[in-house]
Order: C-alpha cells, then structure tokens, then sequence
C-alpha cells in the first residue's frame, strides 16, 4: 500500500479490505488498486515494480481514472435497460472489464465510490469475484 492521507476521505479499514480483497482474488497478477470517486483518487496499492515514484505512479493513473469516472454518468443508464419493462434479460450492471494487449482493468462502481484494479493478463474469471467482494464491501456488507 501507498502511504499518504487519502484525498478521497477512505476509511483505512476499508481500503486495506479492498486490497486485500483484490489481492485474494486476483494474486500476483494485481497491478493496482484505485479507489475514486466523481472528483478525486487514492492509489490504495501498487506493486513495487511499476513506477519510479508514487508521483510518477500518480501522474499516469489520473489518465485512466479520468477515463473511467465516466462510470458514474453510465452506470444509472446501464442499470435503466436492466428495469426497460421485460425488454432485456441482462440483468442489473455489475462492473466492467477492458481488455488490453498486455493486461486488464477492471471497475467497480457502487453509489458514489468506485474502485479500478488493473492486472497483467490472466484468467478473466476471477474478476467476479474479485468485482463482487469489492462491491460488498462498497455497500458496507
């Protein structure tokens, strides 16, 4: 885990329950763990081989958090073809994941907080349970 005094205001129980959460269910692969909300960040983990500084580390995640707080406007209309009056079977929104050439992200979204956990490429499956331990603890299960 990064030291630092979160911008997001986290509860450190909880960030150290995602990560450990997300290390669980995803292993070595992990890359990092981003905590965020509609306006701000916190890196609640990073693997030591990654980035030179915490800075450099902050720098390039901004880019991607920036990309995926769009998730926040997305997620009620996603949930709303879920509830469109038997029109679709694809239930309620869970999270997404993204494939890259060289490893994936994924985001979980739960009111209004979210959580990115970006890993080297693997078995995609363990990013439900990964995803769905996350968003418990989002909820406060």
């Amino acid at each position: 885990m990064i030291a630092h005094d979160y911008r997001t205001e986290v509860d450190d129980d909880l960030a150290t329950s995602i990560v450990s959460a997300a290390r669980t269910g995803l292993g070595d692969t992990l890359r990092s763990v981003i905590y965020f909300t509609p306006s701000t960040f916190d890196i609640l983990y990073l693997r030591q081989d990654l980035y030179g500084s915490a800075d450099d580390a902050r720098r390039a995640k901004a880019k991607l958090v920036e990309l995926e707080q769009v998730g926040f406007a997305e997620r009620p209309v996603r949930t709303a073809i879920s509830d469109s009056e038997g029109k679709s079977n694809i239930g309620e929104y869970e999270f997404t994941v993204r494939f890259h050439d060289d490893g994936f992200v994924a985001r979980v979204l739960e009111d209004g907080a979210g959580v990115l956990l970006t890993t080297d490429s693997m078995d995609v499956n363990a990013f439900e349970d990964a995803a769905i331990a996350v968003r418990g603890l989002l909820r406060g299960d």
